[in-house]
């Protein structure tokens, strides 16, 4: 426990009174007064997040361009300064070592990798493992930057009257470099929710700042258990659930983000492989009939036998359904099939269904 870090929001946690417990490495806020008021406020109103445990990982130099696109499944080769890009960094046998978002920063040859806070020094070690032979500078600044997402359908409204920042030409998977009181902020229009909603990415000292402007404002600050509960809903994937370097992107439903009529990325080959042998696992969106919880590590079964396991489930707050995500064999993956979720002792009946619970609310 000694080991674990602190955000840069650590006593403002602590003095609100948060439920601290350790995540990707750090002691975050799951949550400040329940998880269901707290979801619900993004999803009606706005609620804030602590994401300083992210990590920010910067690619300079004349080689950066080509360097991220061999990395990363998606082609950053077609994007343009100020927008962002979702994907992943494979391992050469397919299997995911991160999934991340790709920033094409305004300065010629400069790009920032946001990454997982449980993977930050795997993430930095591969990426400078990997650009041997390339005219690049890779550094981790994950130190010098704190993050708050402001999310919810008054996050922009918020942000202009709270923040003074216009943010409103901004739209989804955008961002820019702005000055807030003088300080230096990107801030971008992403999420991880399902709402509209920014990122603002600054000093630790101007996160503090922001948060207490936010907080002033009677912004309700919302902590990692709803966070779950907001992206799950979403059908958006979590990293060591969804993804894994087990887990490839195709069997995650992700293939999207995978571009493989660039020419070449590592990973490539283990994945056209896979695609061409077939799935033999897909991840499934499953409705319980019953009230009951499916929880992560809960087995799958069909036809006498146990054809899967639950990455994620909840009750979800939005729906009132009892859903969740569950990788499983292939042929019980299609829309309508019967399953069975074992919970303890219990089986309970499941139909399986669309992997996004909740339709997403982003500006487009």
């Amino acid at each position: 426990m000694e080991n674990l870090k602190k955000t840069c929001l650590y006593d403002s946690h602590v003095s609100l009174g948060a439920q601290m417990s350790p995540f990707g490495g750090f002691m975050m806020p799951i949550q400040y007064s329940d998880i269901a008021s707290e979801h619900l406020a993004v999803r009606k109103s706005r609620g804030m997040f602590d994401v300083s445990h992210m990590g920010e990982i910067f690619i300079a130099g004349p080689d950066a361009e080509a360097f991220v696109n061999h990395v990363f499944t998606n082609d950053v080769t077609k994007l343009e300064a100020g927008h962002i890009q979702y994907g992943m960094m494979l391992y050469p046998e397919g299997g995911v070592v991160d999934d991340l978002l790709v920033y094409r920063m305004p300065e010629p040859g400069t790009w920032m990798l946001v990454v997982n806070a449980s993977n930050i020094a795997k993430d930095y070690e591969w990426i400078c493992r990997e650009a041997s032979g390339w005219n690049i500078e890779a550094s981790d600044e994950s130190e010098k930057f704190g993050q708050i997402a402001l999310q919810g359908p008054d996050a922009e409204k918020t942000v202009s009257e709270a923040l003074g920042m216009d943010l409103s030409d901004q739209v989804f998977y955008t961002f820019k470099e702005v000055s807030w009181n003088g300080e230096y902020v990107i801030a971008s229009r992403s999420g991880y929710t399902g709402e509209d909603g920014f990122e603002f990415y600054a000093s630790p000292e101007v996160t503090r700042k922001i948060w207490d402007v936010l907080l002033a404002a009677e912004v309700k600050p919302c902590g990692l258990g709803c966070r779950d509960t907001l992206r799950f809903e979403a059908g958006l994937p979590l990293y060591g659930h969804e993804l894994s370097e087990n887990i490839s992107p195709l069997e995650a439903g992700l293939g999207m983000f995978v571009k493989l009529d660039k020419p070449d990325f590592i990973g490539k080959k283990a994945v056209e492989e896979l695609k061409a042998a077939g799935l033999k696992r897909k991840l499934a969106g499953i409705e319980l009939s019953d009230r009951a919880i499916p929880r992560a590590g809960y087995p799958v079964e069909a036809d006498g036998r146990q054809i899967g396991e639950v990455t994620t489930g909840y009750h979800s707050i939005s729906t009132d359904r009892s859903v969740c995500l569950a990788f499983v064999e292939s042929p019980y993956s299609v829309l309508g099939t019967g399953v069975d979720i074992r919970i303890r002792k219990k089986v309970f009946h499941g139909t399986v269904c669309r992997k996004r619970f909740y339709e997403k609310k982003y500006k487009k």
